[in-house]
């Protein structure tokens, strides 16, 4: 993250927050509403977690008035962007905060998964841990299900729980029209055009027991769709589809019937 410069105190105190999101490094996080971050219920429990809490809220929400030295300042501000994170973690699954992630995640904020078969789907950020320091953040995959981690340094240093272990999944509960459709696709190794026979045969046990699990969801009353399924369906419609003649082709065939009876 990088230092904040300001040329006199009024600057630094009055622009927080707008600095710290278009800061390079902090694409990943939202804007907090103010009224979420002077609500104290929200900010329960955090003093223990964050040290010098007092001033590093007060910087936060841009209240922030006192004459330090250096070294004390730069200590309130490692303490304000560890306070904001905490917090950003539990604003991104209220309603407000939701719907920001979603305008991110539509546009792509989070950058795309680097799966080939997933054809560039928008990933989610996350955190495999909701407790500070014991993991980096990861991007999440919804179309393959799998987790990355980030390209860029940058984001690679922030910390998972500023995004939390829930909020991916509590966004495609918010958000069901945004799940996408699963798909079986997958790479099959190749030698001279021939499948690799291990690769093979994993494949093969794979597709049955998908088959398998999809049956007993039926049997639970569960219907799994993949995007596959979708195209095969569709395929079949078209074969069951009866054959209609126009009244002018079945006129047509009478009379060719009649000419060949004539002959005979």
């Amino acid at each position: 993250m990088e230092d904040f410069n300001s040329e006199t105190d009024s600057d630094y105190t009055s622009y927080w927050r707008d600095w710290f999101i278009s800061s390079r490094g902090n694409e990943y996080f939202c804007e907090i509403d103010e009224d979420y971050l002077t609500d104290r219920f929200n900010l329960t429990g955090l003093n223990t977690e964050v040290a010098y809490y007092q001033y590093a809220l007060d910087l936060v929400t841009d209240v922030f008035d006192l004459d330090a030295d250096d070294d004390l300042r730069e200590q309130i501000e490692k303490s304000a962007r560890h306070l904001y994170g905490l917090v950003h973690a539990r604003y991104i699954v209220t309603t407000r905060g939701l719907a920001k992630m979603v305008e991110k995640y539509k546009r792509g904020d989070f950058g795309k998964c680097p799966r080939v078969m997933c054809d560039g789907h928008p990933l989610l950020p996350m955190g495999q841990h909701d407790v500070a320091n014991q993991s980096n953040v990861r991007l999440f995959c919804p179309k393959c299900e799998d987790i990355y981690n980030p390209k860029s340094s940058r984001h690679a240093s922030i910390d998972g729980a500023y995004f939390g272990t829930s909020f991916h999944s509590m966004l495609f509960q918010v958000y069901p029209s945004l799940v996408p459709e699963k798909s079986i696709r997958r790479y099959e190794p190749r030698i001279f055009g021939f499948k690799v026979h291990a690769s093979a045969a994993l494949a093969r046990w794979q597709d049955q027991f998908r088959e398998d699990q999809k049956a007993n969801l039926r049997e639970a009353g569960v219907e799994a769709k993949y995007a596959e399924d979708v195209s095969e369906d569709e395929e079949l419609e078209d074969d069951d589809e009866p054959v209609t003649e126009t009244k002018e082709e079945k006129v047509a065939g009478d009379a060719a019937s009649g000419r060949m009876d004539i002959g005979n």
